[in-house]
């Protein structure tokens, strides 16, 4: 059993939501699927664990400052692979 992250929310509105997620070494966000399309911006350098559907796996780094967006719809495991704890900030397009 893996830590959960930390999320916290900093903007809600009609058409968007911004949600900053911290991450201890070893934490996850637990399965979700994405309602939204959405945009993450890393703050820290985030090495990434994804688990997805069907058992597959895959590593991702995503080096502080860069972004990256998906479409609504993504389901997924989010875990800090990393030795470092790992930030980001997720925008939600709603």
């Amino acid at each position: 059993m893996r830590p959960t992250c930390t999320a916290t929310p900093s903007i809600d509105e009609p058409h968007l939501r911004a949600t900053r997620f911290d991450f201890a070494p070893g934490a996850e966000t637990g399965w979700h699927v994405h309602g939204a399309d959405y945009v993450i911006v890393a703050v820290t350098d985030c090495e990434m664990l994804l688990e997805e559907p069907g058992g597959g796996t895959r590593r991702v780094t995503v080096p502080a400052g860069t972004a990256y967006a998906r479409k609504a719809g993504v389901e997924h495991n989010v875990v800090n692979a990393g030795a470092a704890p790992m930030t980001f900030v997720e925008v939600e397009l709603l």
